[in-house]
């Protein structure tokens, strides 16, 4: 420690007079006067100006300096030097100056003690109190670690417990496993003496049994011989008896089937007059009208379309244009208006340039409706509307457009818009195979059927829709409203599609559009219609349950309830 000290607080004296300088001193830098001449003169002018001025100091550096003219030896510097020491100490006097640092030294030296002391005494308190708390912190760690020694020291003495009776547990088992050996060794000798008297006693039995069966066998043998004989002549008697009966119920069905085939031809033929006379048609008909205009369609206008260069980029150029315009449809009717009367002017001018490319576009639009549908419509129903608003307006405007739309509807949805069962051979005399029928029918390639289904419900709301949709012309047949009630009677009237899960899935879809509006139109006959449907929903048609409608799926089981709920819907709306 660095010890400072104190300045004293005796005041320091002041001078009055200040001590002349002794006349005899050494010159600076071994520089001496030229004569003892010149030394005594300045001693008598300097004596002579202090007695009649104040003592002043003169500064050393203002003293005239001359040059020595000769250069002294060491002995004679050194005596030069002790005289002016003997001479300065002789006429020496007390000074108040030097006696006040004296005292100030001696009194700083002394509060220096004081405070080093106390300083002392407060770093031996500070190190008393360190020492104490490092002794306690060092007995909280001492008594930390007796802890831990002892927490140790316990999880030592369990572990050792746990292992002797995991060991007395292991000598348990190995104790009754060896007594199980034992007892199964033992068992096992039983077991072998036990077998061999059992081998010998079945033995002795086996023989005395085919004994007995050899006996019993050739008695059985010669009753089943007689028994032969009997059997052949009455079977010859009853194949006898049947050929007759047979023969008479053949000439019998015959008849009765010429006259069944002649009454239904004769019904056929009017019921086919009557169908030409009210424009009617059955589902096989309006199945090889769809299926011959999308031959008509793909063999004619497209393939010279996508043959002819010109023609090709027109109709991409215009498909580009239908497409967006489709799937920009919102639920505003000024919109809708203007996306129609867009549509009607990009295709309609194009009739005049080519029949085929007109055609061609066409199909396009009938492609992007349904692909909306497919789409859309299966993801948000509300989103049926502006789109069926479309489909009716360009029904009404574009010609032939219907004719189209219903080929493109059929070869998306199958037979199910007619409704009616693909049939195993197309319009042209070919046969399907297992992939082109199932492609006819609708499916994609690698398509599920839950997939199916919900593809297929989007198209079919929206053609639901469309029948119901007011207009202010006829549309074509597939698209009146008669063919709501038809599509029923059709479906109801076809047990190949009533055991389809996708049955009840496109039903319901039906009454949830416009089931209720059906009751308003169609009157009683559409509650009979109902209950006839609630009957294949629940019981089955007639009572019968292989006439269950969606069959014994778990789809058509879920689509069936579906059905159910909305037929009590419409039962319980006034």
């Amino acid at each position: 420690m660095r010890i400072r000290a104190p300045r004293s607080d005796s005041p320091s004296p002041v001078r009055r007079v200040v001590r002349q300088r002794h006349k005899f001193r050494l010159p600076k830098d071994g520089v001496y006067y030229d004569s003892e001449t010149s030394i005594s003169d300045s001693e008598s002018e300097s004596s002579s100006s202090s007695s009649s001025t104040s003592c002043d100091p003169v500064p050393e550096e203002d003293l005239p300096v001359a040059k020595p003219s000769n250069v002294r030896s060491e002995e004679e510097l050194r005596a030069t030097e002790a005289a002016v020491n003997s001479i300065w100490l002789l006429t020496r006097y007390p000074d108040p100056y030097e006696e006040w640092e004296k005292k100030a030294k001696e009194e700083a030296l002394l509060s220096a003690r004081k405070e080093y002391a106390s300083l002392r005494k407060r770093r031996h308190t500070a190190e008393d109190a360190a020492r104490a708390e490092r002794a306690k912190q060092l007995e909280v760690s001492h008594k930390k670690e007796m802890e831990e020694v002892e927490a140790r020291l316990a999880g030592l003495r369990l572990r050792q417990k746990t292992e002797e009776e995991k060991l007395r547990e292991d000598w348990k088992v190995r104790d009754k496993q060896l007594w199980d050996k034992i007892e199964a060794v033992i068992k096992a000798e039983e077991n072998k003496v036990k077998a061999k008297l059992d081998a010998e006693l079945r033995a002795k039995e086996e023989e005395e049994k085919k004994r007995k069966e050899e006996e019993e066998r050739k008695k059985q043998e010669e009753e089943r011989k007689l028994k032969e004989a009997e059997e052949a002549r009455l079977k010859k008697e009853r194949e006898e008896e049947e050929a007759r009966q047979q023969k008479e119920r053949e000439e019998e069905q015959r008849r009765k089937e010429d006259e069944l085939q002649k009454a239904q031809t004769e019904r056929l033929k009017q019921e086919e007059q009557e169908r030409k006379a009210i424009g009617m048609t059955t589902a096989e008909d309006d199945w090889r009208s769809a299926r011959d205009s999308l031959k008509r369609l793909k063999n004619g206008p497209m393939k010279t379309v996508k043959s002819t260069k010109e023609l090709k980029s027109a109709w991409g150029k215009i498909r580009r244009e239908i497409t967006p315009k489709i799937g920009q449809l919102t639920n505003d009717a000024r919109a809708i208006d203007r996306i129609c009367h867009e549509l009607v002017n990009l295709i309609r001018p194009v009739q005049q340039q080519s029949a085929d490319l007109y055609y061609a576009c066409l199909s396009s639009l009938a492609k992007a409706i349904l692909m909306q549908a497919e789409t859309e419509v299966t993801a948000e129903k509300r989103s049926a509307g502006p789109l069926v608003q479309v489909t009716v307006n360009m029904l009404s405007a574009l010609e032939s457009f219907g004719d189209i739309f219903w080929a493109k509807l059929c070869q998306r949805a199958g037979g199910w818009p007619i409704p009616t069962v693909v049939p195993t051979v197309d319009v042209d005399g070919l046969a399907f195979t297992e992939e082109t029928r199932k492609k006819v029918m609708g499916y994609r390639v690698e398509e599920t059927q839950a997939e199916f289904n919900a593809r297929l419900g989007g198209i079919m709301r929206v053609y639901f829709a469309v029948l119901f949709a007011p207009v202010q012309n006829p549309l074509g047949r597939p698209f009146q409203l008669p063919r709501y009630w038809m599509y029923f009677v059709r479906l109801l009237s076809t047990p190949h599609l009533l055991s389809s899960a996708v049955a009840p899935a496109v039903l319901q879809i039906a009454l949830d559009v416009c089931g209720l509006e059906a009751k308003y139109v169609f009157g009683h006959q559409w509650i009979k219609m109902l209950e006839l449907l609630y009957e294949g929903v629940t019981t089955g048609l007639m009572g019968s349950s292989d006439l269950v409608l969606g069959g014994s799926s778990p789809e058509g089981t879920a689509a069936r309830v579906r059905v159910q709920l909305e037929i009590e819907r419409i039962m319980n709306s006034s």
